[in-house]
């Protein structure tokens, strides 16, 4: 698994190993629909934006948590994080990549995919 390989470095992950390992969490965690946006010709604020959907409070919750707590291990500490899981929406921002992890009627009302619509798609998982 990438994520083992990744906390063996003692270095920042790169924007590209960062995003990868932030999906392969996500899987790990069952998420649904997650995509992965490249955001270097669309806009300077970060080099990919990742989305997915928590089916609950506790499942967004615990996604976040694993993010986090991962990442740490692996060197990446987030900027910021912001919002709560009832809310419907969490935003963790690592710099390089900005993670959306959202009810499934939060990310219908705010429709950040149609917003990036010009952002290519590096990866879509159902």
């Amino acid at each position: 698994m990438a994520l083992l390989h990744l906390r063996r470095k003692e270095v920042n992950l790169q924007a590209n190993e960062l995003a990868h390992a932030i999906v392969d969490i996500m899987d790990n965690k069952k998420a649904a629909n997650v995509l992965m946006l490249d955001m270097n010709k669309v806009t300077l604020l970060a080099d990919y934006y990742i989305m997915c959907d928590g089916s609950s409070t506790r499942q967004i919750n615990a996604i976040v948590d694993e993010l986090l707590e991962e990442l740490k291990k692996a060197g990446s500490q987030p900027a910021r994080v912001e919002g709560t899981p009832e809310s419907g929406w969490m935003l963790i921002d690592f710099g390089s990549v900005v993670v959306h992890v959202f009810s499934p009627e939060k990310r219908a009302y705010y429709n950040l995919e149609e917003l990036w619509h010009e952002a290519p798609i590096v990866m879509r998982m159902l």
